[in-house]
């Protein structure tokens, strides 16, 4: 799907590449994805491990190491391990599970992060209600990988260093949110991740699939790199 006319470049909105002033960044040079589900034991492990295993897959530790994905919970079960059935399905895809211990959203959590990706519209609504201008870098997954599609990757920073890669992550930002209103979701339903908290096995695995296909143009817009063939994440 294309952007407006006039829209969906870098250019487009001003930004070079430099700060964007979306969240703290600027201040150490990192930028920081956080991730944001419920229970902190299910959806957003699943997506704050897949992410970090695909950054570090296309980019390298060298590349990557600019980025800081993390998790939390608008309910979240403080210093609980994930559910086993979340540890076996990223397993699966060939990320750790291991050291994980959730944790509660926390205002500083929300505060520190460059972007913001919830499970469902609920949890997007939750996080902007906690304030610090978090609206402009907050969206929901599938929110985001819809936008993304939607942005010329080639007018963004080159992603040739860590730098170069903290810089592509922050215009990659402000172009989304500047495409928000002119690219809605289908329907209320299609911007929805939904809980497969107390679900059998082969549910968990649907929703790790869910996760990974939304990830996968969210990951190859931030590094530049498309996934390998066969693979997503």
């Amino acid at each position: 799907m294309n952007a407006p006319q006039g829209r969906g470049s870098a250019e487009s909105y001003g930004i070079s590449g430099a700060d964007t002033g979306f969240g703290p960044s600027g201040a150490d040079g990192m930028f920081r994805i956080l991730h944001v589900s419920t229970g902190n034991v299910c959806r957003s492990p699943i997506t704050e491990r897949l992410t970090r295993h695909a950054l570090a897959g296309r980019l390298g530790d060298a590349r990557s190491g600019g980025i800081v994905v993390e998790s939390a919970g608008t309910w979240g079960h403080e210093g609980a391990p994930m559910e086993d059935h979340a540890a076996e399905v990223l397993l699966e895809h060939g990320a750790d599970p291991e050291g994980f211990r959730g944790r509660e959203l926390l205002d500083e959590h929300v505060i520190r992060a460059d972007l913001v990706l919830t499970a469902t519209r609920d949890h997007r609504a939750q996080v902007i209600s906690m304030g610090h201008s978090a609206g402009l870098r907050t969206f929901t997954l599938k929110e985001f990988t819809r936008l993304v599609r939607a942005i010329d990757a080639a007018t963004l920073p080159l992603p040739q260093s860590a730098e170069g890669v903290v810089e592509r992550a922050r215009a990659l930002v402000q172009a989304a949110a500047a495409l928000r209103g002119w690219l809605l979701a289908p329907s209320p339903e299609a911007d929805e991740i939904h809980d497969p908290y107390g679900a059998p096995i082969p549910y968990f695995r649907t929703v790790g699939q869910e996760i990974d296909g939304a990830l996968d143009p969210v990951v190859t817009a931030l590094t530049g790199v498309q996934a390998p063939t066969g693979h997503h994440t």
